[in-house]
């Protein structure tokens, strides 16, 4: 029995869900709420992945279930093991938990794409068009002329300014927040020598279309990676723009792994004397479904050819697991 169900209703799923659920559900909800696209549900954000940290842990999760949100704190789990939400959507897709990677590496760009069972099974080819960071052609990306950058002479090149408030006798508090005059760049540039088509910004936005190859047999949730066609700054190697496939509902057939299945209703005539009905398949065929009178309500055995065949294909990465485009 399940003491608290707050983690579970963060995430939308029911206290037995299991760990391909929880996977499905954190992943919509994180690009849904990511600070990136909705910079004012930061907090919201922050739950989920605090959430899912929790009920993706075998242990975390047992402690929960046992004794909710207090059991996590006595049993010195209500922290979790990550320094920030990032660090949990980056390990989820693959950007890796370091902050000092983040630093030296540009940020990774995650779209969800909305893909059908057809194109699953019998492979596909799509377009996405994105809007990217580019290094400034004509500054090279100094932002201006060369050996025009000087040090900001109001936070002394540190890029942050400090500011320290008494608050009573022999008590100081101080304050640290970005340098206005340099934007926390730690430099400055005089306007006049400032790059006109980036406007001292070092970056310009560029439009990108990217070819998405889904391959037989990919599922829901499966991350294809364009390796270094994120943003790009100064200074930092850039991301990685990451596809994660999300697959539709389809209206006859839904999927377990390899298997298809299908609901199929019959009345109480077709059931005593049997019945022929065709299916479509999805890559377009026409197999014929037999009942016998004397099968009962025994369906034919998946084992047939023609439904074997009508299973979905098995995806193997291949060798060079980067997408061509």
């Amino acid at each position: 029995m399940v003491k608290e169900t707050g983690y579970y209703e963060r995430l939308g799923v029911k206290p037995h869900a299991n760990a391909d659920e929880l996977k499905k559900a954190y992943r919509k909800l994180a690009l849904k709420y990511h600070p990136d696209k909705n910079p004012n549900e930061g907090e919201k954000f922050k739950q989920i992945s605090q959430a899912y940290e929790v009920l993706s842990d075998t242990k975390k999760r047992e402690m929960y279930d046992r004794g909710g949100e207090q059991a996590l704190k006595e049993g010195g789990s209500g922290g979790g093991s990550f320094s920030s939400p990032m660090d949990i959507f980056d390990l989820f897709f693959g950007g890796g938990s370091s902050r000092n990677h983040r630093e030296r590496k540009g940020k990774n760009v995650v779209h969800q794409l909305s893909v059908n069972l057809e194109e699953m099974y019998n492979g596909s080819s799509r377009k996405l068009a994105l809007q990217k960071n580019v290094i400034c052609d004509k500054c090279e990306g100094h932002g201006g002329r060369k050996g025009a950058l000087e040090q900001c002479l109001s936070c002394q090149g540190s890029g942050m300014f400090m500011r320290i408030q008494p608050i009573g006798p022999g008590m100081v508090q101080q304050f640290q927040s970005l340098c206005h005059a340099c934007q926390g760049q730690g430099e400055r540039m005089n306007p006049r020598d400032r790059c006109k088509t980036c406007n001292g910004r070092k970056i310009v936005r560029e439009k990108k279309i990217l070819e998405v190859h889904i391959d037989k047999g990919m599922k829901d949730g499966q991350k294809i990676t364009f390796h270094g066609e994120g943003d790009q700054e100064p200074d930092h190697e850039p991301g990685d723009v990451i596809v994660v496939l999300d697959q539709k509902d389809h209206q006859t057939f839904s999927r377990q792994d390899e298997d298809l299945s299908m609901k199929m209703e019959i009345d109480l005539v077709e059931s005593l004397c049997g019945f022929q009905r065709p299916i479509t398949t999805l890559d377009s065929r026409t197999i014929v479904i037999t009942l016998h009178p004397d099968s009962r309500f025994q369906m034919c055995s998946p084992a047939s050819s023609e439904l074997e065949a009508a299973k979905v294909p098995v995806w193997l990465m291949s060798t060079d697991t980067t997408p061509s485009w």
